[in-house]
């Protein structure tokens, strides 16, 4: 146990996910009684302005009782997810090469000089 008092016990068996700027945690731990249950944690990296950056936890607690209608749930969802669209990742933002700044709040390309090749013919020569 640690020493804050916290109501996590002895971590029996982990396994770590890291998928871009996410890293997902498995983490099977023991409670007090010698039983076993799950955590999963989200950790998602941020940078702040100054270069600087920091992490976002979130955490789910999965006990034993809850295991398999977790994994029916979640297999289920998984599957509806593929027959509706497949594996192939179509979003812009799960790309290697994406840039926070190219695109909208909404997920949508921006419309300014950075991001379209339009306006580099909108120079007239007169002007030189």
């Amino acid at each position: 146990m640690s020493d804050n008092g916290m109501n996590e016990q002895e971590e029996i068996f982990s396994k770590v996910l890291r998928a871009g700027r996410r890293t997902y945690f498995f983490d099977v731990r023991s409670t007090k009684a010698g039983d076993y249950y799950l955590t999963i944690t989200e950790s998602k990296k941020f940078t702040n302005d100054d270069g600087s950056f920091h992490y976002k936890k979130h955490k789910i607690y999965l006990y034993k009782e809850d295991f398999e209608e977790f994994k029916n749930i979640l297999d289920e969802m998984t599957n509806f997810v593929f027959d509706e669209k497949g594996g192939e990742v179509i979003s812009e933002r799960h790309q290697k090469d994406f840039k926070k700044e190219d695109f909208s709040s909404n997920g949508e390309l921006k419309d300014d000089e950075a991001t379209t090749t339009e306006r580099f013919t909108d120079i007239s020569f007169d002007d030189i």
